[in-house]
């Protein structure tokens, strides 16, 4: 692993990640994939669409198969009809195909990065390109003086404290102490950190989504 290996991101701590992750493709929208979606997913026969929509059943079907085109009045029958905006029609179709991933992190079992502050262990590790990124925290810290500066970055993230009572500090709003159980979600963006007010160290569950 080099320098030039790609990462992904944790608030304070980084973790490996391998290359070779292919470049997501996005498929041309096809009018017709998409008119079928919306009426499939509101359990519409053609017969029914047609119907509701005031378009002859032929042509509804000939514009599913994308072998025409519909007219902007068609379009406006068709929003009317299924009860959606005409914008809907250019969404692109979910992708609803389930990847399989999974990534189970054992008991104790996480990457450990300690900081000054922290002590992080890095759960699911072995996932890339996540949109989430769950941790638990030793908080360390026993005053706000312990820090350089507010720890900021991109995202939202999701805070739970599983021992002890830590105290939040953010920018934006008066300090707030927080105890087992309890839990807060904020804009990552916002400056923030955190002390331990507890007798022993608090243990944090953190979640940043990217």
């Amino acid at each position: 692993m080099t320098d030039s290996d790609a990462q992904d991101v944790y608030p304070s701590v980084t973790i490996e990640r391998s290359n070779g992750q292919a470049d997501a493709h996005i498929a041309p929208l096809k009018l017709g994939e998409r008119l079928k979606e919306i009426r499939t997913g509101s359990g519409l026969t053609l017969e029914e669409a047609s119907k509701l929509t005031g378009l002859a059943r032929s042509t509804l079907s000939k514009i599913e198969n994308e072998q025409i085109s519909p007219t902007f009045q068609a379009m406006q029958k068709l929003a009317a009809g299924l009860s959606i905006d005409i914008p809907q029609l250019f969404a692109p179709p979910k992708q609803t195909k389930a990847m399989g991933r999974r990534d189970v992190t054992r008991v104790n079992e996480g990457k450990m990065r300690p900081t000054g502050t922290y002590e992080h262990e890095l759960l699911a590790s072995q996932l890339t390109n996540k949109k989430m990124f769950p941790f638990k925290s030793r908080v360390r810290a026993r005053s706000f003086e312990e820090y350089d500066e507010w720890i900021r970055h991109d995202g939202e993230e999701f805070l739970l404290v599983l021992e002890g009572s830590i105290a939040f500090f953010s920018e934006f709003y008066e300090s707030i102490e927080l105890n087992e159980g309890d839990s807060v979600y904020y804009d990552a963006a916002m400056g923030h950190m955190l002390t331990s007010v507890s007798e022993e160290d608090a243990l944090i569950l953190w979640v940043t989504a990217s």
